[in-house]
């Protein structure tokens, strides 16, 4: 009996010795498109203070930084707070238009697919974009497919907003890809 108590203490004390990445669970959506996924980072949204998501970069073996949107990748956020879906599919445009001027049917067309993409969202929900290696870029609401974006071009700036070195917040690329804020 205390060889079975010393044994499991033990297992207990290895546990919880690991890194805080390594007992993170892989989301069911993360692991079911990214079978070999594994966390590459992750950072806190503020807005004047106020919290208002979690992100969690998940990529596969051989990740490199600086090509990004030709790579397999998923972000995860989880909201910390009420937010429309509109005004993120709004805000998540302006964040790529800032980075690349759009043409205006096509910022309508993704403006439309991000609308159906994002709904309402309250303190707790996830919403998973994932990157494919086909371009083809997946968003997924609380683990549930909600809508797809099959336009190459898309992933690019989509992802851009966090991924890109132009992203309006270096300080968050910087701890979702684990690196500097001064790396490119």
């Amino acid at each position: 009996m205390l060889a079975r108590r010393h044994l499991l203490a033990s297992l207990l004390l290895a546990a919880n010795g690991l890194p805080a990445w390594a007992r993170l669970q892989v989301p069911a959506e993360v692991q079911g498109e990214l079978p070999d996924a594994r966390l590459q980072g992750s950072a806190r949204m503020r807005y004047f203070g106020l919290h208002v998501y979690d992100a969690r970069l998940w990529v596969r073996p051989g990740f490199a930084p600086a090509s990004f949107a030709r790579q397999a990748l998923a972000l995860e956020l989880t909201y910390g707070r009420a937010l429309d879906g509109r005004l993120i599919a709004e805000r998540s445009l302006a964040e790529m238009e800032r980075l690349e001027r759009l043409p205006a049917a096509r910022a309508q067309a993704w403006l439309a697919a991000m609308t159906a993409a994002f709904p309402d969202v309250s303190a707790g929900d996830r919403i998973t974009g994932i990157l494919r290696s086909d371009q083809r870029v997946r968003f997924f609401v609380n683990g549930r497919l909600r809508h797809e974006v099959d336009d190459p071009a898309f992933g690019s700036l989509f992802f851009g907003i966090w991924l890109s070195p132009r992203t309006s917040e270096p300080a968050m690329r910087a701890s979702l890809l684990a690196t500097s804020a001064d790396a490119p």
